[in-house]
């Protein structure tokens, strides 16, 4: 008998099965059966298993027509000899110690279940999977999702051992439909007795982006979304018994993520909807508290509320509204000793309608520059996606703050009525705003030797207050929008830096710099810039890119003339971006990182190969280079 069966069910995945077999076979736990099931593929995927099989005795091969993962699964544990479980699907990946750790940890505590952090692996790049990261941030023996309800989040069944009698005592199965694991995977998070909880990463959950593979890609299908309504359905009456207080935090979940999906599914089909669909969607939330209800932003409660009701014909309207930004409820107070506010819809109906919980300051600059001496600023505030009328006599209060030492620079303290005005988009559209106006003077004058001498960084904050509303937070605003970030200015010997960070929040940089950028520039699909060194040190310089969200690093050489360099950076040899996102910080190396201070006010846009480009500063006003 193997310590561990690993069931790997797999279906057209040819180009991933091997890489799949190849981590499960480098195991540091080597006492385990690997049970691959074919589900009826239509591809060479099971003549890799074999080529895999004949070098491997642990792996075997089932095979089956197409059934479905569920009972490729269930087919698969039916074979299973070993002590523990585990599940791995045929397009992901296992690191080298993750089954050992898995194990190990129930030798040693006895829990029914261990499970682990989980990468999304995009081509050959990890990132840290969102649904994952903060239930796995610690790791925690002998617990239980009642006492840990982020493990909510974990409903996937392959970053998991399972311990054989835990899993017969149960009496756990796969539904025959897609969407299968979530229903089992927290029927054993609930069932269990006790839990372990490794921060350590154990299973790489492959990103596919190839049109119609993924589960995902189809969620709008009927077929698709029925089943995805009965997991919701089945998981949702089995918290209902087994753990009653976690209930409301998986209906937020659900009413963010999946009734998303049900909405815009609803929306498409307008009256001629499913009625199989609408009454499994109208089953659920007939179960939804009034507090999970209140958990997701007005618009989507609006549009959630109306397909509850049934009203496919006013939720296909208000959803077209809401993707084209138009949808912008009345926001109106009550209550005498505790101000309520409320959004106002004529579809919804009051006790559906608070926003306090989610009102939100939203503040970007219209305009930033240098003007005599002064750094001048236009912007406008608002509250989210909200027509303001009522908020007619509100202050608006704009200041610097020292991020260390908490203290001021007041720049405006003014009262006015919001104004409407049509927001250009990225797209080259508009989009209507309503918000306060506000403007602002800032005179370095003002900063003592003592703070210039600390080279702080100091963020430029908001407040609207009136009409018992107060709200607080930073100007920011998308990133690849105007207004361009000024060039830096030197006073007593430290340049004043006016920066944006990866969020489009503004602020003020004080800094030296060993090194600064005077030229930056694309040209011929290359990012070409040059500079001066104050110190030109011992070592020959190199140019270094570093990928924020993983460490990844490139290097490229720079040429020296005294003290004078020059790099040029051909764009189509950066690594490929990975997700919406990536942002390269650009550091000369000298055996010492050196963050040239980019002088220029330019903010070049390139596509190279189908690639959209963005070199900008930094939060320290160094080079940064975006793709997007």
């Amino acid at each position: 008998m193997p310590v561990l069966s690993v069931i790997v069910p797999f279906h057209n995945v040819e180009k991933y099965i091997g890489p799949c077999l190849d981590s499960i076979a480098a195991q540091t736990l080597a006492d385990m059966e690997v049970i691959c099931v074919d589900d009826g593929s239509g591809d060479d995927g099971p003549a890799v298993v074999e080529d895999r099989q004949a070098a491997d005795a642990r792996i075997s091969l089932i095979r089956q027509r197409n059934q479905g993962v569920g009972r490729a699964r269930n087919v698969g544990v039916a074979q299973a000899t070993g002590r523990y479980l585990a599940f791995v699907d045929g397009d992901d990946t296992v690191p080298p110690d993750a089954f050992a750790r898995l194990v190990s940890s129930l030798e040693s505590t006895g829990s029914d279940l261990a499970c682990g952090n989980v990468m999304r692996l995009y081509n050959n790049l990890l990132v840290p999977s969102w649904a994952h990261r903060d239930a796995f941030a610690r790791p925690m023996q002998r617990t239980h999702i009642t006492r840990h309800p982020l493990l909510l989040r974990d409903r996937m069944l392959w970053n998991k051992v399972y311990r054989r009698s835990f899993w017969e005592r149960l009496g756990l199965s796969f539904p025959e439909r897609m969407y299968e694991d979530q229903p089992v995977a927290m029927a054993a998070h609930v069932g269990a007795r006790s839990v372990d909880v490794l921060a350590r990463i154990v299973y790489h959950w492959r990103h596919r982006d190839e049109p119609g593979t993924s589960i995902t890609q189809r969620r709008l299908e009927p077929g698709n979304l029925r089943d995805r309504l009965l997991s919701v359905l089945q998981t949702a009456d089995l918290l209902a018994r087994g753990a009653p207080k976690l209930k409301p935090d998986f209906d937020s979940d659900t009413l963010d993520i999946d009734m998303a999906v049900a909405v815009e599914a609803m929306a498409a089909m307008g009256s001629a909807a499913d009625q199989e669909l609408l009454d499994l969607i109208v089953r659920y939330l007939d179960g939804v508290s009034n507090e999970a209800w209140h958990s997701v932003p007005f618009t989507h409660r609006l549009q959630v509320h109306l397909m509850h009701r049934r009203r496919l014909d006013e939720l296909a309207q208000v959803f077209c509204q809401d993707r084209s930004g138009l949808l912008q409820p009345r926001m109106s107070a009550g209550g005498l000793l505790r101000r309520r506010w409320y959004g106002r819809h004529p579809s919804m109906p009051r006790h559906l309608a608070g926003v306090t919980g989610e009102l939100k300051l939203t503040a970007r600059l219209v305009s930033l520059d240098w003007r005599d001496g002064l750094l001048t600023g236009v912007g406008r505030v608002g509250v989210g996606r909200f027509e303001l009328g009522e908020l007619r006599r509100t202050r608006v209060r704009v200041w610097m703050q020292e991020r260390k030492t908490g203290q001021t620079v007041p720049l405006c303290d003014q009262v006015n009525p919001p104004t409407w005005e049509n927001v250009v988009q990225e797209d080259g559209g508009a989009l209507p705003e309503h918000a306060f106006d506000f403007a602002f003077a800032f005179d370095p004058a003002v900063l003592s030797p003592a703070q210039l001498a600390r080279r702080g960084y100091w963020d430029l904050r908001v407040q609207l207050r009136g009409h018992g509303l107060k709200l607080e937070g930073r100007v920011a605003g998308p990133r690849w929008r105007p207004p361009l970030i000024p060039a830096p200015r030197r006073r007593s010997g430290v340049w004043l830096v006016p920066v944006r960070n990866a969020k489009g929040a503004w602020g003020l940089r004080l800094r030296l710099a060993p090194a600064v950028i005077g030229e930056c520039r694309v040209d011929g699909g290359d990012l070409v810039f040059s500079g001066v060194l104050s110190d030109l040190g011992d070592g020959e310089p190199v140019l270094r890119l570093r990928r924020r969200s993983d460490g990844e690093e490139m290097y490229f050489p720079i040429t020296l003339a005294g003290t004078d360099f020059h790099a040029r950076v051909p764009l189509a040899d950066i690594d490929e971006s990975v997700g919406r996102e990536s942002w390269w910080e650009v550091v000369i190396d000298q055996g010492r990182p050196i963050r040239a201070l980019v002088r220029t006010r330019e903010r070049p846009v390139a596509t190279v190969a189908d690639r959209r480009f963005l070199i900008d500063r930094g939060e320290d006003g160094c080079l940064l280079l975006a793709e997007r």
